[in-house]
């Protein structure tokens, strides 16, 4: 089946052709009949990265009567990057389309801009819900005579919440408009949506319902928690030419993990809500000239990137929700290429992983962790591989080949080899000389979680008693360790009893039910540099002989550290004390004010 059969006319067929389309994709085999001949409303589940954009855009070109000044299609999407892709793809098969003009309306660009572009006419705009609606509240937008509007994304809209936008955008459009509505799953919000703006709607499913996309290979890595930047390391080394997004759930944690991989000499960045637009654009750029390896992003930044080539998808963390994995694991596999999608998961969340399979009909493969001599071996082959292909310029080169022959000549060719293989090889040899074996004993470790079950204190009202090794010397409040183990949690209706602080520990009793939970989100995390323990209560001596033991370690390692570093990282090291002591100023007056107005 070819374009031209599908019913696509000469001046597209020209425009799309130069692009190097061949052959249509099944999504397009089955959308763009319908579309071209049908008057009708029309549901599309599909993956991203699976053509949806020419599915429903050489439609609505077709569809245009360009004699006509008013705007005929809005297109909306979830994301400023989607929408600018969309809007230059329009472009692209529309460039012998004589009166075809398409114009994008996004946020974080200057709107009186926009506004003027509006004003010379659009016969299609390509806006993000949020800058859209707020055009038809100003009265710059005209929409009483469009005729087609595709909602792109519809899932991800909706879990960014741009219902509201999405309600009061559709009823700005005529009744008698078509209405077609592309997702890669089909929650209950986006069924109400098609329920709600839309009549008698053709469905057309490429693959099935709520599944994930068919090139994708699925992977998960078993590790301890406190293992899990170690076991991400080890997945970069033993794919040396790795082009991955890495999915973390919290802009902090995406941030952490950026900087700690940046520092140890990874091409990587992070893409998160805290970065400004020209910040973000910056990264992106980078990211899709691949002068970065990697990306560490959030599920909200990540929304909407359209980038090509992408080898595999690691989730840092799984999902929440877990049709958010659909999303994650479509970023790779795109336009019939092949991709692999890995999970580092830990025990404790291994159930997921089956809830997984069955939405997205397909089994996991459970992986192990590269060992050190493995990533060595892989690095080294891949090194080999480079040297045996690289481009030589041989006219620049040969001036200066006598010289190098006549230094090196004392060498036979197997020492040269090994000298030069050594020069990169050495620092991977040196690093994962002695390193550990990551992969988790799965018995031994349910064994370990069943032992700590049952020396977990529980008092008669379903609470269980936890040590936590901070306290007063470490300027702790209330507020900031139920904060934190809201935070490593990620549930605030964890049931938190009486608080008990102490010189060095605090005693906090909390829901019997998550106290294990807690110990675990805790494991191998630090507070200002102190690494910290989180157990079940014993004695409050042996608590306290503990949590002093820490202390001391802590502060001898502290001064060590001091001592060898020069006197300007002393005084950065000052500053952000004082900014931590000033900090904790303020918590104890907002306690204060707080027990004031409660006695009042």
């Amino acid at each position: 089946m070819t374009f031209e059969e599908l019913g696509i006319e000469s001046r597209l067929l020209k425009a799309i052709t130069e692009m190097g389309f061949e052959k249509p994709m099944p999504v397009q085999e089955q959308v763009l009949p319908v579309l071209l001949a049908e008057d009708t409303d029309l549901v599309g589940l599909a993956q991203t990265g699976t053509g949806k954009t020419a599915a429903f855009g050489l439609p609505a070109i077709q569809r245009l009567n360009t004699y006509e000044p008013s705007t005929e299609v809005l297109i909306l999407s979830p994301t400023r990057e989607l929408c600018l892709q969309i809007a230059k793809d329009l472009k692209q098969y529309s460039k012998y389309v004589e009166g075809c003009s398409v114009v994008a309306v996004y946020g974080g660009a200057s709107i009186e801009v926009q506004k003027k572009e509006l004003k010379n006419g659009a016969k299609i705009i390509v806006a993000t819900p949020g800058r859209i609606h707020d055009m038809i509240r100003r009265r710059y937008v005209d929409l009483s005579q469009v005729k087609v509007v595709v909602l792109d994304e519809a899932d991800e809209m909706l879990d960014m919440g741009f219902k509201d936008d999405l309600d009061a955008i559709l009823e700005q459009t005529p009744s008698t408009k078509n209405t077609w509505l592309f997702s890669a799953t089909m929650p209950d919000e986006v069924a109400r949506i098609a329920q709600g703006y839309m009549t008698d709607p053709r469905e057309i499913t490429v693959g099935t319902r709520n599944s994930g996309a068919q090139n994708v290979r699925h992977c998960y890595y078993l590790v301890q928690a406190k293992d899990r930047y170690l076991a991400l390391k080890r997945i970069a080394d033993y794919n040396p030419n790795i082009y991955a997004i890495i999915f973390c759930r919290t802009r902090t944690e995406t941030q952490e993990v950026a900087t700690a991989l940046i520092r140890d000499g990874y091409n990587a960045d992070a893409l998160h809500g805290d970065l400004s637009q020209p910040q973000r654009d910056h990264v992106m750029n980078r990211f899709r000239c691949k002068n970065l390896q990697m990306l560490v992003a959030t599920d909200v930044a990540a929304r909407g990137l359209d980038v090509s080539n992408l080898t595999h998808v690691i989730n840092y963390n799984l999902p929440d929700e877990i049709e958010v994995y659909t999303h994650r694991s479509g970023r790779t596999g795109r336009a019939d290429k092949t991709g692999i999608s890995i999970a580092i998961v830990n025990l404790r969340e291994k159930h997921k992983i089956k809830k997984i399979e069955a939405m997205i009909k397909k089994k996991f493969e459970q992986l192990p962790i590269p060992t050190g001599m493995e990533v060595c071996q892989k690095q080294f082959f891949n090194m080999i591989h480079r040297v045996e292909h690289v481009d030589v310029n041989y006219d620049e080169i040969n001036p200066y080949i006598g010289e190098v022959v006549k230094q090196l000549e004392w060498m036979d060719k197997e020492e040269l080899i090994r000298r030069f293989v050594s020069i990169e090889f050495n620092r991977f040899l040196e690093y994962y000389r002695n390193a550990p074996d990551l992969n988790v004993k799965e018995k031994e470790e349910r064994k370990a979680i069943e032992k700590k079950k049952k020396e977990t204190v529980h008092d008669d009202s379903g609470m269980a008693r936890l040590m936590f090794n901070l306290g007063y010397k470490d300027k702790i409040q209330p507020q900031r360790l139920i904060g934190m183990i809201n935070d490593r949690c990620r549930d605030t209706k964890i049931k938190i009893g009486k608080i008990d602080i102490s010189e060095l520990f605090t005693y906090i009793d909390v829901d019997g039910n998550y106290a294990n939970d807690i110990i675990e989100a805790f494991h191998g995390e630090t507070y200002r540099g102190r690494p910290l323990i989180v157990q079940a209560a014993k004695s409050k001596r042996k608590d306290k002989d503990e949590a002093r033991k820490s202390y001391k370690e802590h502060k001898k390692a502290s001064a060590r550290d001091n001592d060898d570093k020069p006197r300007r990282d002393r005084r950065s090291d000052r500053k952000e004390e004082k900014h931590d002591r000033r900090h904790d100023k303020y918590d104890e007056k907002r306690d204060r004010d707080s027990r004031k107005k409660r006695r009042r």
